[in-house]
């Protein structure tokens, strides 16, 4: 390797000179422990590394070598049910060489060049393949059949094929390419800041399914979608998205934790392997992956982390798995990105984030996806992006959170107020949005032809009663008219009934889409079938009287489906009790 030297060194960003070949994003060894560092600024004979690890002991005339390859993945067998830092070491590993406190300099391969996995060809000598074709498989968990794929580049004729135990270094395959005979292994290696090729986009029409009623049924995020679920400390970022992970109906689910509290990570890294996979029966590990950059890591790598997980993610979409980020949190990414900004003494924007800060979160976001996948065959997987963000002070309108929305399909606001009312999960239904809800409104018709209406009517319901509670705080209740009095119940209903949702519930932690279009169908009806009562001057309180209320409240907390038309038989039965005895016809 080609070698040059430190002049400077401020924090975590290194000043060098006479660094031969060097360009920009090729990844560079600096000091005696060669700490890895990317150089990411040319000034004549001088470039400008953010180093990935802590830079103390570093000082001027120390060497520089240059490895003259950008920051690169190791993709193959073996990621499912890892953990990884910002950099794709094994933290598990990391462990067992240096103990519980991660030490800057230790050095271990992605993935293991020791264990051997069982390769069964799916291709024979003398069939022709194209980039992204399946050569064969290796069941590398319970859940996840790993597909070895023909790597981007190469096309040719099958050669010789093999079959049997192998690491992912051994050739399985030789690949006869414009006259060069290649071998091919179970791995190969992918820069992550360059996107992985398809052939095509499609249109997102499948909703990516959580079993959260909030989100499927108000806020869907469609499959290969994108998601922001910012809140102040305390709302509930992290346990939604433990939830969405645990039940969203992915295929694989790459959790980033990226600048987040060390003690949370540590909770999510101790408990989240012995979570069982509702799906399965399994522990849900054996289709995950985790990414752990935490606040006391050094700040650099928390960028590097945000791209090292979405290109894993794409490495498994190219095999046709659904797969789903959960990225916690992106604000911390971007505070990285503020810090090596100063510390190159760039010109800051707002809020002192490079103006550039646009551009990198949009970047994000667009490697989300459903797309066909390249090779002969018609493949499609997806990337589902969600990424939390961390207002200071809950204030939205500060650049991350603010450009973040400009770039997303769905918002989850998550409400302070709503957190402190017991109300969880704390999304705001008057600040959030989703722009995927006519795109997946033909996939709920398959429970409910007329969801989109419910849907619609209950979002206007919620709206209008915000409206009348202003009132009301002002003149008290009681002093409203009874329409007006009917929608605050009705509201109140479909808060308490409907949007809550107890995480640590065994019946209520999960709720199915037949169950939730029931549901709200119902809550919808009794609007319906009160309102000609309350037209009729029958008062509010004979029907805040109906026994069935309390029941249609708690349905979110009965297994049975079939329940939800005993309980609308009831309502029925008192609403037509109730019209009789006023003389009233409905």
């Amino acid at each position: 390797m080609l070698k040059g030297e430190i002049i400077r060194v401020y924090g975590s960003l290194i000043i060098g000179k006479n660094v031969p070949n060097a360009k920009i994003g090729d990844v560079v060894q600096v000091g005696p422990l060669k700490l890895i560092g990317e150089i990411i600024r040319i000034r004549g004979n001088e470039v400008s590394i953010q180093c990935y690890e802590d830079t103390s002991g570093l000082k001027p005339g120390d060497e520089i070598l240059n490895t003259e390859r950008p920051l690169t993945a190791e993709l193959g067998p073996g990621l499912i049910g890892n953990i990884y830092d910002g950099l794709e070491f094994s933290e598990s590993v990391i462990r067992t060489i240096a103990g519980d406190f991660m030490k800057k300099g230790v050095r271990t391969a992605p993935l293991s060049r020791d264990k051997k996995w069982h390769f069964t060809p799916k291709v024979k000598n003398g069939d022709k393949v194209v980039e992204g074709d399946i050569i064969g498989t290796t069941r590398e968990t319970l859940m996840i059949e790993h597909r070895i794929l023909v790597p981007v580049g190469l096309s040719g004729v099958i050669r010789e094929i093999k079959e049997g135990d192998y690491t992912i270094t051994d050739p399985i395959a030789t690949l006869e390419s414009n006259g060069k005979k290649i071998d091919l292994t179970m791995m190969q290696t992918w820069p992550v800041r360059i996107p992985r090729p398809y052939k095509s986009r499609l249109p997102l029409t499948e909703p990516l399914l959580t079993g959260q009623r909030v989100i499927d049924s108000f806020f869907p995020i469609a499959k290969g979608g994108t998601a922001a679920i910012p809140g102040g400390f305390g709302t509930g970022k992290t346990v939604t998205l433990h939830q969405i992970a645990k039940w969203a109906a992915a295929d694989i689910i790459l959790y980033i934790g990226c600048g987040e509290r060390g003690n949370e990570m540590a909770d999510v890294v101790t408990h989240f392997p012995e979570l069982e996979d509702p799906r399965s029966g399994k522990k849900l590990i054996e289709r995950t992956i985790m990414i752990a950059n935490v606040s006391n890591m050094p700040v650099s790598a928390r960028e590097a982390s945000i791209y090292m997980g979405v290109t894993i993610a794409e490495y498994f979409r190219d095999q046709g798995y659904d797969v789903a980020i959960m990225a916690d949190s992106t604000s911390r990414w971007a505070e990285a990105l503020r810090d090596i900004s100063g510390r190159l003494e760039e010109i800051p924007a707002e809020a002192g984030y490079p103006a550039y800060l646009p551009e990198r979160i949009a970047e994000f976001y667009e490697r989300a996806g459903r797309v066909v996948t390249l090779g002969s065959e018609y493949r499609v997987g997806s990337v589902t992006i969600m990424g939390a963000v961390s207002p200071p002070g809950g204030d939205f309108s500060e650049p991350v959170t603010s450009l973040t929305l400009r770039f997303v399909g769905t918002l989850w606001a998550l409400d302070t107020a709503l957190a402190f009312r017991r109300h969880f999960p704390a999304i705001n239904w008057l600040m959030s949005f989703s722009r995927y809800v006519e795109l997946v409104s033909k996939w709920w018709q398959t429970y409910d032809k007329e969801w989109l209406k419910y849907k619609t009517k209950a979002t206007a319901i919620l709206e209008e009663a915000s409206k009348i509670e202003e009132i009301a705080r002002i003149i008290g209740e009681k002093a409203l008219p009874d329409d007006q009095r009917l929608i605050l119940l009705v509201a109140e209903m479909i808060r308490e009934g409907f949007l809550v949702q107890h995480a640590f519930h065994e019946v209520d932690t999960y709720c199915e889409p037949e169950k939730q279009s029931k549901l709200l169908r119902l809550l919808i009806e009794f609007y319906e079938f009160t309102e000609p009562l309350i037209k009729a001057g029958i008062p509010i309180e004979k029907i805040r009287e109906f026994k069935s209320i309390v029941e249609l409240m708690r349905l979110k907390e009965r297994r049975e489906v079939e329940y939800i038309d005993k309980v609308k038989n009831k309502v029925l039965e008192e609403v037509k009790t109730l019209a009789k005895q006023y003389g009233v016809e409905v």
